[in-house]
């Protein structure tokens, strides 16, 4: 019994020596696999360090090259504005003083001192300070052609018109327009070939003196209406002109004032414009019925005399319109004008006249305008006579109604009815249906005919069917 007990005692002990090196393995291992764990996240690896080194150098040596690139520029600016001083800053000291302009300050040195040339450059007037930096020019214009058929008339391609507009910008106040108008037409009954017809339509020096005003003078467009401004041309969607626009002259030469002044926050404005020129003129002098010329008082005769004035007086006028937008295309404006002249030689006749225009655009799609005018005319043997018309007009374009058909959607349908009556005995009313076809927004192919009805003895010609290509630039 004694000896079995050192014999427990030493399976005891094994058993437990046994038991401890198993508990103690799992711990081994779990330190043997501990090198290769994944690191902590804010661990940074020697190959992404390596990485975000080489990306530093790079942004290093483009931030570099940009400062070397920007000293650069400074040098070639300085140089510029070197280049631009005054070659007289040589001459003496009194002689630049005297060559300087007023309100400039001139530096000047003696011989002996050297002149550290300043890095600003001086401030000069836009207007002075070089063609390429301050001018422009440009040509802009219209042209037509067309095909008529006139009742109980031979078809034929009628008129073919050109255009031009030349633009001249002076500096950010000054500016120049001119307007032509080239047309054939055949020679007199008898004489062979054709004539070339050169006019001139306007002529102006626009002056901007501010936001709200700018002067305008030369052979100008008249403001009585709207028509001349912004109808004329291409921009017409018909391949003529009102009826009733005869009555009134369509430019004179004189001067204007004109502009605009903002009255809402969409959009809404007043403009107007007033003008002085000599007024129209009397074909034979005499203020008769019938010789009132609205376009003949330029100032010289034929012979290239200068006339003054052929009735010693000046025509004015005005004209003052709201313009009221209430969303985008949609818009309406309302102007009135008019304007009143001597116009027989003797300066006893009057000639006055009142229009009243409108406008409005209901979206992209809808189209109304028209105008009425009334005019008064003085004459020496018919007493006072009323030559007067309206028109109106109207277009949709099938855009409108989202078919999602191409040439569909390039069509406009439009319509007019004008009449004039000259208050002598002629009376003609005119009814116009047709189509404007859009290629492009500047090349048109127009289609129209033309219903009219005539009283007196000067009758408008009969019913026409009219096409026309026009194009503007």
């Amino acid at each position: 019994m004694i000896r079995a007990i050192p014999t427990i005692v030493n399976q005891t002990v094994a058993a437990a020596v046994v038991a401890l090196i198993s508990l103690l393995f799992p711990f081994a291992a779990i330190a043997q696999d501990a090198p290769s764990s994944p690191p902590p996240s804010d661990y940074v690896l020697r190959t992404e360090y390596d990485k975000l080194k080489a990306e530093h150098e790079a942004i290093k040596q483009e931030h570099e090259a940009m400062k070397q690139e920007l000293e650069a520029l400074k040098t070639t600016v300085q140089q510029m504005a070197k280049a631009t001083a005054p070659a007289a800053q040589a001459e003496e000291p009194s002689a630049a003083k005297a060559a300087a302009p007023e309100g400039k300050q001139v530096v000047t040195t003696t011989p002996s001192q050297p002149v550290t040339p300043s890095t600003e450059a001086e401030a000069v007037p836009i207007e002075t300070a070089g063609p390429l930096a301050s001018h422009s020019f440009s040509i802009v214009g219209d042209a037509e052609v067309q095909f008529g058929k006139i009742s109980h008339q031979h078809g034929a391609f009628m008129f073919a018109d050109f255009a031009p507009i030349f633009l001249f910008r002076g500096g950010d106040r000054v500016l120049f327009e001119a307007g032509f108008d080239y047309t054939i037409q055949n020679n007199a009954p008898g004489s062979s070939g054709y004539a070339t017809t050169l006019n001139l339509s306007f002529a102006t020096l626009d002056y901007i003196i501010n936001d709200y005003i700018t002067f305008v003078g030369g052979n100008m467009l008249l403001p009585l209406g709207t028509y001349s401004e912004r109808s004329a041309g291409w921009l017409n969607k018909f391949p003529d002109a009102p009826l009733p626009r005869a009555v009134l002259p369509g430019n004179g030469v004189g001067v204007q004032l004109r502009g605009g002044i903002p009255v809402g926050e969409k959009g809404q404005s007043l403009t107007y414009s007033v003008f002085v020129v000599n007024g129209p003129g009397s074909v034979d002098g005499s203020g008769s019925a019938g010789q009132l010329d609205l376009g003949g008082n330029v100032g010289f005769t034929s012979d290239g005399k200068l006339t003054n004035n052929l009735h010693g007086g000046v025509g004015e006028g005005g004209r003052v319109a709201i313009f009221w937008p209430w969303k985008p295309q949609y818009d309406l404006e309302v102007g009135l004008s008019g304007m009143s002249s001597r116009y027989d030689n003797a300066g006893k006749q009057q000639y006055s006249a009142g229009v009243v225009d409108a406008s409005l655009h209901l979206g992209p799609s809808i189209e109304v305008k028209g105008e009425y005018m009334n005019t008064w005319v003085g004459t020496t043997d018919a007493g006072t006579i009323n030559p007067r018309g309206w028109w109106v007009q109207g277009g949709y374009k099938l855009a409108g109604l989202k078919l999602g058909v191409p040439y569909l959607d390039k069509l406009e349908l439009v319509g007019r009815y004008d009449t004039v009556n000259d208050d002598l005995g002629s009376r003609t009313k005119r009814g116009t249906v047709g189509a404007v076809y859009y290629v492009t927004n500047t090349l048109w192919l127009e289609g129209d005919y033309e219903f009219t009805s005539n009283h007196g003895p000067n009758p408008a010609p009969d019913d026409s069917l009219i096409f026309q290509i026009s194009y503007g630039f």
